[in-house]
């Protein structure tokens, strides 16, 4: 597990504190103070973006515990930089770090929409809804310049292909229009994430994500403009935002949520550390007792990855958060969210198809 340096620190705008080691390099560098002069570490970090020419464009799973088989991310890393993001680990992939590198050094994914095209063109292919984006949020602040996310749903649309969204981003406004045609054909059903009403705790576990007051606005007008919309309260973090679930549940279905879902936090490989760390530097006083009941919601664990527990956990603390959930969902009668329509699917014309 990553130790946090002597340096790790929060910084304004930003969710992690310092930047986990590489698990696949083959060496690491370790700050040592052997008293010699040594350079302010920055308190402001800017934002990089790489670019990426995608060879492909769907990413498939197999988990029972998830509720979609295929998914498409515009996006490596995430500028919303949340501290608990289960993603995080993936960055190492790309030779990064799943710390701050996760949200100052993202990487932009061109040519996306022509692989999606060539697959969904495929012979073979069975369409199913896909979701975007199920790594990180189509809808952090990049995509305000590169407008992938908005290429993508077109592409969906003139193919006639359901999707789901899972977002904190404000960004998704934008696309009205789109998710709009796309609900009068029943192919699209969105879910706003909500974490906390508490502003102060979300600066800093969610820096540059919208605000509890922006993602309610969102349910209210993607419900007004008749997008089938519900909200995904992740994560619970036991300890630090578990009595708000009910508030949470409740203020959602009062915006327009017709629909509502509920995670445990999550914390794989160099998330926990991190997690921990950043307890450590905003929420002392508490950091224990929040790591303790975890713990007892894993088997002792800091996470447990098993498919059937890693999405709820287990034991007494874990089985009270369900049973609390599922009583406020039926007192406030959520009425679920519409099927999406499969059958009126059209695979877009290849190129070559233009001249016959």
């Amino acid at each position: 597990m990553a130790t946090p340096p002597r340096n790790a620190m929060a910084r304004k705008g930003r969710g992690a504190t310092f930047d986990p080691d590489n698990r696949f390099a083959p060496t690491r560098v370790e700050a040592v103070d052997d008293g010699w002069w040594q350079g302010a570490v920055p308190e402001r970090l800017a934002t990089e973006v790489a670019e990426e020419r995608s060879r492909s464009a769907l990413a498939w799973n197999r988990s029972p515990d998830l509720p979609f088989d295929r998914s498409l991310n515009p996006y490596r890393g995430c500028e919303h930089g949340c501290i608990y993001c289960y993603a995080r680990p993936s960055h190492a992939y790309w030779d990064l770090s799943p710390g701050l590198d996760f949200e100052t050094r993202l990487i932009a994914r061109h040519g996306l929409v022509e692989r999606l095209e060539e697959e969904l063109a495929q012979p073979g292919y069975v369409c199913r809804p896909i979701n975007l984006a199920g790594n990180t949020d189509a809808y952090q602040p990049l995509e305000a310049e590169r407008r992938t996310t908005r290429r993508l749903l077109e592409c969906l649309l003139a193919c006639r292909h359901p999707v789901t969204l899972v977002t904190k981003g404000a960004l998704i406004l934008r696309d009205l229009d789109l998710l709009g045609e796309l609900a009068r054909r029943r192919l699209v059903r969105v879910l706003v994430s909500l974490t906390s009403l508490d502003t102060d705790l979300k600066r800093s576990l969610e820096p540059r994500a919208a605000s509890p007051a922006t993602r309610l606005r969102m349910i209210g007008r993607l419900a007004e403009a008749g997008v089938p919309v519900g909200t995904l309260i992740s994560p619970v973090i036991p300890g630090l935002t578990d009595h708000e679930l009910e508030r949470l549940m409740g203020a959602a279905r009062e915006a327009g949520a017709g629909d509502a879902s509920w995670m445990l936090l999550r914390l794989p490989r160099e998330v926990a550390p991190l997690f921990e760390d950043w307890l450590a530097q905003h929420y002392p006083e508490r950091a224990a007792k929040v790591m303790s009941l975890i713990r007892q919601c894993r088997g002792g664990r800091d996470y447990d990855a098993r498919f059937g527990r890693r999405m709820r956990g287990q034991g007494v603390f874990a089985d009270l958060l369900d049973q609390r959930f599922r009583k406020a969902y039926r007192r406030l009668d959520f009425p679920g969210l519409p099927s999406l329509d499969t059958e009126a699917f059209r695979p877009p014309r290849r190129q070559g198809e233009l001249f016959e």
